[in-house]
């Protein structure tokens, strides 16, 4: 089975890209936006990239066969899942917060799997892995957007989806030894979570209005 390679769908992305763009124009400033937004935004942005941080320190403790390293870290990548499913609970709740946290453990699931199968080097495996990396992006797409009709389930599952495709080609890279490549690919993993971010941000900040004046 054939996937899409993160330039195929930075391409997809960028035809849907109109839909986000007002919410996740970067940077924004406190005289473009209100001073709520860009706080919130600010720490969006932390959160998410707490997630790669922590996400890649486990591919090279895994890679490394480093299991205390590697259990650590991903305690931090579980923590961190948690705190930014914590970020909806004052707008839809605890139970929605609970649903996204379920949604997010999928996302790391499938990057677990898709490492160990790189790492073992079983490509059926690998293939099976990203299928459900790319699933989940569509369910995490399908539950945030059926809250908020001002986050778009196409536009959303774009952006999951692409963010889904930096993760396998950084543990590839990792796992290849080119470590020349990959600061090219964790600057582009850097910069999309601030699309992310700021788009969900965004995207609340439309449909409450009156916890961000």
């Amino acid at each position: 089975m054939r996937f899409p390679t993160a330039t195929m769908l930075a391409a997809a992305l960028a035809m849907a890209w109109p839909a986000l763009a007002p919410a996740a124009s970067s940077p924004v400033t406190a005289t473009s936006v209100p001073t709520k937004i860009v706080e919130t935004q600010a720490a969006m942005r932390d959160l998410w990239l707490g997630h790669i941080f922590w996400v890649r320190n486990v591919v090279e403790a895994r890679l490394e066969n480093n299991a205390s390293a590697a259990k650590a870290a991903e305690q931090q990548v579980v923590d961190n899942a948690k705190a930014i499913a914590s970020t909806i609970e004052p707008y839809y709740g605890k139970a929605a917060s609970e649903k996204l946290f379920g949604l997010l453990a999928g996302h790391w699931g499938a990057i677990s799997a898709y490492l160990d199968a790189t790492h073992a080097g079983k490509k059926a495996d690998q293939d099976a892995a990203f299928k459900k990396l790319v699933d989940n992006a569509g369910e995490i797409s399908t539950f945030l957007g059926g809250a908020n009709p001002h986050l778009p389930v196409e536009t959303l599952r774009g952006l999951l989806t692409a963010h889904g495709a930096h993760h396998v080609e950084q543990i590839k890279q990792l796992k290849a030894g080119q470590y020349e490549q990959e600061p090219a690919t964790w600057s582009a993993m850097t910069r999309h979570m601030y699309v992310i971010a700021d788009a969900l941000v965004g995207g609340i900040a439309q449909q409450f209005p009156d916890n961000f004046r």
